[in-house]
């Protein structure tokens, strides 16, 4: 069944480049403020259809809390067969700076032998590779011997909990037996790779004055107090001289006992410049990005260096994000985060902290039968055994169907690797990742047995 699967794939490709092509074309950035809504709903009706074709029933676009479109719906397996829930998601991250983008955006477009356009990995390279997989059984006869659910989600990007909320309202709905969350990917090209932990995610967007308006930093500057210096220098106690995340109250010794990650790779991978150094000081890298806590600031509101005057700045903001591994409260480390801030401020400064969302850190259990028929998938779709690996992103779903669900098996899998660019210019994917991901799922669907 192997070779014949391969070989539907092959024929199949060209379908699922067209698929492709058609899903990136939709803009579909689940912010109002940046895209239309319209366009959500046009790749949640987009999605609908394409799965309808493969026999699946009830599908509906369910309104989520936050507003967003999730797309459900089901295919009854045999009587007493496990069930499996496919995911993916709709909704994209904005281009950002598009000047930095060799072609546009929205446009698939082929180039040495990758597929460029934003969504192209995350995540709708992942849609293309669950349908390229179903249609490949079906064109060898051999439904799979499960039932399937569908949940593809309209607003994972932005983090606001819509499809968690839906979920815990709704808990039967998606109740199933293994869960294949596809949006997540290999460690490298060509290495079949399950990710087993994830990184929960908590943010704060921190605002300082100090002045009510500029004042001329000649006349004034030395003895007015700065509040964008102030907030460089509260922003510089979140790390140490080598780089290492430093909250007070959160420990940074966590150890990762999977999948190495070697420095010259993690060199590639993150585009270091020539020169500059990897942070984190002591420790594995994989122990640093996977299992330790990592502050990033987001974005600062300050002027701009084109257009700046010669003032003492009386107002500066930040936004962080605070990434937590398996093991650590969130909510416990937005209130480090805040106490934190609050206790180096300097000079009196007038602070305004703003708790955004918080995300909980997820750890799979690799030891039943969906792993194992996962792990022999992988071997036989790639040549070579699954590695496990964590990521240091998160994917707030998957702790909400672990807490739902705890005997469900939540495997992560997905068609992006380092070369993708997820999140910024140039985004791209590897059409044999989608082939090699659409038989692994083929052939854990013909093969799972629950």
């Amino acid at each position: 069944m192997r070779e014949q699967l391969a070989a539907a794939i092959d024929r199949l490709m060209d379908r699922a480049r067209n698929d492709l092509a058609e899903l990136v074309a939709i803009p579909s950035v689940a912010d109002p403020r940046q895209y239309p809504e319209q366009e959500c709903r046009r790749a949640a009706e987009w999605v609908r259809d394409a799965f309808a074709e493969l026999g699946f029933t009830g599908l509906r676009l369910a309104e989520t809390s936050d507003g967003s479109l999730a797309v459900l719906g089901e295919r009854p397996g045999p009587e007493g067969a496990p069930t499996v829930l496919l995911y993916s998601h709709h909704d994209v991250q904005p281009p950002l700076d598009e000047a930095a983008w060799t072609s546009p955006p929205f446009t698939l477009t082929e180039r040495d032998g990758r597929w460029y356009g934003r969504g192209a990995a995350d995540c709708k390279g992942n849609i293309v590779a669950h349908l390229t997989a179903l249609r490949a059984l079906r064109e060898l006869g051999e439904e799979p011997p499960v039932g399937l659910k569908l949940v593809v989600e309209g607003s994972e990007e932005q983090g606001t909990g819509g499809l968690e909320d839906y979920v815990r309202s709704h808990p039967e709905e998606l109740r199933a037996d293994a869960v294949l969350v596809c949006d997540a990917g290999n460690a490298a090209a060509g290495v079949p790779t399950a990710t087993v932990s994830l990184r929960g995610v908590v943010e704060v967007t921190v605002r300082v004055a100090a002045l009510a308006s500029e004042v001329h930093s000649g006349q004034f500057g030395g003895a007015a107090p700065d509040a964008l210096f102030a907030l460089v220098r509260m922003l510089a106690t979140l790390r140490d001289d080598k780089g290492a995340t430093t909250v007070d109250g959160l420990p940074g010794d966590g150890l990762w006992t999977g999948l190495a990650y070697p420095p010259e790779r993690f060199r590639a991978d993150a585009r270091l410049l020539d020169g500059v150094e990897v942070l984190g000081g002591e420790g594995e890298i994989a122990d640093r990005v996977w299992a330790r806590p990592a502050l990033t600031v987001l974005g600062l509101d300050c002027p701009p260096v084109v257009g700046s005057a010669a003032a003492v700045q009386p107002h500066a903001a930040a936004r962080l994000s605070l990434r937590v591994p398996p093991g650590t409260d969130p909510a416990a480390a937005q209130d480090a985060l805040v106490a934190h801030l609050e206790r180096v401020a300097p000079w009196g400064v007038r602070l305004e902290i703003e708790r955004g969302p918080v995300g909980a850190p997820f750890r799979a259990a690799t030891d039943g039968p969906a792993y194992a028929a996962l792990g022999a998938a992988m071997r036989d779709a790639f040549g070579r055994d699954m590695a496990l690996q964590g990521l240091g992103g998160s994917i707030p779903l998957c702790s909400a169907l672990a807490e739902l669900y705890p005997r469900a098996e939540i495997v992560l899998m997905g068609v992006a690797e380092p070369q993708c660019l997820i999140h910024a210019p140039n985004e791209s994917v590897d059409p044999e990742e989608i082939a090699g991901i659409a038989l692994t799922e083929a052939l854990f669907l013909a093969r799972y047995r629950g």
